[in-house]
């Protein structure tokens, strides 16, 4: 069966279009009409991914800041920011760049007074890049890939993270007093709990020292007696003189996604925005539902939007959009349908992949390059198989950060 090129074009215009809507330029933009600062300074520090991208659509728009730091992930600084200082660190584990440039921002909001207000800009990622460990940096590092590799969801690692940082739980909020913080988030957690989104910085904690203790034991985490001690040290429960807004998300990446399918002739349903399984069985169960509707006459589109998570089993590269994808592969097999994953934010594990794509040709593909997709899954190494059938979807860093989409094409002929 050749490949299906025109589900693979309608899957690249679906990507970009979604991922256009949900550009932290605007989003800031009108975030920005209820900022009121005090008449005092203004300064902005700027976390994530997004961070880049969100400081320049706010000095743009504000026309100047007192000064800056922004500190996202490699490759991510587009340009210079006048009167913001623009540094680049380790994502998704925490490294001595990061430190530094987290170690810049409370260098700047030291010594403000009541008329100063703080610009906070906060995106997916923010946990990582914005940091100050309480903990020896190489035993945080250690810490993190163990949160990773145990298959801990987001939340999970968050509540352990808050409690090993000087800066996450509210803390940073705590260093800028008196001055007001108003903060602006791009969210990239379901559900959008402010406390969980980059670890809330700024903003009160509501997980507890118990729950923490619970997932060190639940996921076995080895940890140090320093460590331990930390856990069991409560975070801030009330802070004064912050505000917050919420802006993008992954509904509204669902959303766009749906109305490009649309524009396209399809007949869209959002499955779920808070799509949270592993990855492979969410593959599995989207490529059967493409086999359950294929065939009607009619192109319809199914998408879910959210976070799958990756238990590593192997040693091969690859990430949740990837791994999505080609689960599905054996499932729409000769099917006139398509199965697709990407990460908003432009990078899937540590790849330069977004995500991945599989239509009804790829089993046979995958076959022919003596590729079995159960032996790949296990051995998490959908990129070089996805790679080898043409599967991979790049579009490079995106500058925005709100979970994944994944989606269902079928066409007339099913």
């Amino acid at each position: 069966m050749l490949k299906n090129e025109t589900l693979r074009r309608d899957a690249d215009a679906i990507i970009r279009a979604s991922l256009n809507a949900v550009l932290p330029d605007e989003a800031v933009r009108r975030a920005l009409k209820n900022f009121r600062p005090q008449g005092g300074r203004v300064l902005l520090v700027a976390a994530g991914k997004a961070a880049w991208q969100m400081a320049h659509a706010a000095v743009k728009f504000l026309g100047r800041v007192d000064g800056g730091v922004v500190v996202t992930k490699y490759g991510h600084v587009k340009g210079t920011i006048p009167g913001v200082d623009c540094c680049e660190a380790g994502h998704p584990v925490p490294d001595e760049n990061g430190f530094a440039a987290t170690r810049k921002a409370l260098e700047l909001v030291q010594g403000l007074t009541a008329e100063d207000t703080v610009l906070f800009l906060l995106s997916g990622g923010g946990s990582a890049l914005f940091e100050k460990p309480l903990i020896p940096g190489a035993e945080l590092q250690q810490i993190t890939g163990q949160l990773l590799a145990s298959g801990a969801d987001i939340v999970e690692m968050n509540t352990i993270r808050k409690r090993l940082s000087g800066v996450k739980g509210g803390r940073f909020a705590q260093s800028c007093a008196p001055a007001q913080v108003f903060s602006i988030v791009l969210s990239d957690i379901l559900g959008d709990p402010l406390d969980m989104i980059a670890s809330g910085p700024a903003v009160p904690d509501t997980s507890t020292c118990a729950q923490a203790l619970a997932i060190a034991e639940k996921y076995h985490l080895q940890l140090s007696a320093q460590a331990k001690a930390l856990l069991a040290q409560e975070t801030p429960k009330v802070l004064d003189r912050v505000a917050t807004q919420i802006t993008g998300s992954v509904r509204e990446l669902c959303s766009a996604a749906a109305n490009a399918c649309r524009e396209l002739g399809y007949e869209p349903v959002i499955l779920t925005d808070r799509l949270c399984c592993e990855a492979r069985e969410a593959g599995s169960f989207l490529g059967s539902i493409a086999r359950t509707h294929a065939g009607q006459g009619k192109k319809l589109a199914f998408l879910a939007g959210g976070e799958t998570v990756v238990h590593l089993t192997g040693t091969g590269l690859g990430g949740r959009n990837q791994e999505l994808a080609l689960a599905a592969a054996p499932m729409i097999a000769g099917l006139d349908a398509a199965v697709f994953s990407v990460g908003s934010d432009g990078t899937d594990g540590p790849t330069d992949a977004a995500g991945g794509y599989v239509d009804g040709s790829t089993a046979a593909a995958l076959a022919q390059n003596q590729l079995n997709v159960y032996d790949v899954l296990q051995n998490n190494d959908a990129y070089h198989a996805l790679k080898a059938v043409d599967g991979l979807i790049i579009t490079g860093a995106t500058g925005t950060n709100v979970n994944d989409v994944a989606v269902v094409l079928i066409g007339n002929q099913g």
